[in-house]
């Protein structure tokens, strides 16, 4: 009848495609991250699907590699037809499916992945990323360095030697230089992609003794080297700074000591101090140790944020259209400006696409509660006072930073 001629057609389900590493070792956190997805999907079609219509997610394994990424994005958005794509964990991947998602006019949700280069240098519109990138993810890690231990007068580096291990360290030193001009950096140390013995590097920090190191690396190689460096008791002379260690605290037990630096990509934290009271937090907190036997990682935390904007964009398309079924471009428009929230704090998208959230922080402690170390003096950082602005390129940005935006930027402080 005429006054439908501008609904698209409700679907039986609604399909999306997931890229995510199920082998290989970036599966630490691609595994939990489909285990998340797929206890997330089965609530929202407990409770209905979005819009009546329930939800099916297909998975792709990013450690095939990115040729194979590729081909089977290809095939599930032209064979199966899904309505949506979820890529990647790997920023390599990212920079790849971004303009091949252009091409198949399909939306393209960015849920894990940290290269800041996406949006910086490129324009989207079916492109979109639900949590921050390697620059709020650094400068917090700085800012949380300067106002817990500002007296600090030496620093080393020791990160992985491919894309991320370099651009991760020339933000955090572009920053740390901006705010604190008079650091020297004693060492900087760029061992293979996929070493498992450290034990030169550390005899040279050994050394060198330098007041902090910085360790930007993931899975198990971060869990190699903290646990090199704890039996060669450098952790004990020289604090580390690992941004991305929140996803390696269970599996590191006790070798990570009290009194490091932890990042948590965003605010993601099992024990995350607003909601930790938070009954419907703590159930599913609960829910996944129960499923799979571990705590969830912040992938988990990123991929309920993307299910929810997923969710959100369709709910609000549907109310635009007076309660039809919308259309793609409909759905698109919806994701601009988005605010949302997963399992912590609301997330928003700006106009560029990119994804803006608060960045969590703690140091390392004991707790009789748990075998592994725990975060205290938790700081939270505003995701938009330390997020690159858009239209800008983030080290050309970080160099405008002046001394005094440590004192400036809001903070909040909280204790376990």
């Amino acid at each position: 009848c005429l006054n439908t001629a501008f609904a698209a057609e409700k679907p039986s389900e609604l399909q999306i495609g997931i890229t995510t590493f199920l082998s290989g070792p970036a599966s630490v956190f691609g595994v939990p991250a489909k285990a998340g997805a797929e206890m997330m999907i089965e609530d929202i079609n407990e409770n209905g699907g979005i819009g009546g219509v329930p939800l099916k997610a297909n998975f792709i394994d990013e450690g095939a590699g990115g040729e194979a990424v590729l081909s089977e994005y290809r095939r599930m958005v032209n064979d199966i037809g899904v309505d949506a794509m979820f890529a990647s964990i790997s920023s390599g991947n990212c920079n790849k499916v971004a303009p091949l998602a252009e091409d198949l006019k399909v939306m393209n949700i960015m849920w894990d992945c940290g290269t800041q280069r996406i949006f910086e240098e490129n324009e989207y519109r079916y492109v979109f990323r639900t949590q921050g990138h390697a620059t709020p993810e650094m400068l917090g890690s700085v800012l949380y360095l300067l106002k817990t231990k500002p007296d600090f007068n030496t620093i080393a580096v020791v990160n992985q030697d491919y894309a991320w291990g370099r651009e991760s360290w020339q933000i955090f030193l572009t920053a740390l230089k901006a705010l604190k001009p008079d650091v020297n950096v004693v060492a900087e140390f760029f061992p293979k992609f996929g070493t498992a013995d450290f034990s030169t590097e550390i005899s040279r920090l050994q050394a060198l003794r330098p007041d902090v190191i910085l360790n930007t690396s993931w899975g198990g190689e971060l869990d190699t080297f903290v646990r090199q460096a704890s039996q060669r008791g450098l952790t004990a002379t020289s604090t580390l700074v690992l941004p991305l260690a929140e996803s390696s605290l269970e599996r590191l037990g006790d070798s990570l000591p009290p009194g490091h630096i932890v990042g948590t990509r965003g605010d993601h934290y099992f024990r995350h101090p607003e909601r930790i009271e938070d009954d419907d937090f703590t159930a599913f907190i609960d829910e996944f140790k129960q499923v799979t036997g571990s705590y969830p990682i912040y992938p988990v935390f990123h991929m309920s944020q993307a299910l929810s904007a997923f969710k959100m964009a369709y709910e609000n398309a549907i109310d635009e259209n007076n309660g039809d079924w919308p259309d793609d471009e409909q759905v698109i428009d919806a994701m601009e400006g988005l605010k949302f929230k997963g399992l912590t704090r609301e997330v928003h998208i700006r106009e560029d696409h990119q994804g803006v959230e608060d960045q969590l922080l703690g140091t390392t402690v004991n707790s009789e509660d748990y075998d592994f170390a725990i975060l205290d003096n938790m700081m939270m950082f505003d995701g938009d006072e330390i997020t690159t602005p858009a239209g800008m390129e983030s080290v050309e940005w970080l160099k405008t930073l002046k001394q005094d935006f440590v004192d400036k930027v809001s903070v909040e402080t909280f204790s376990n």
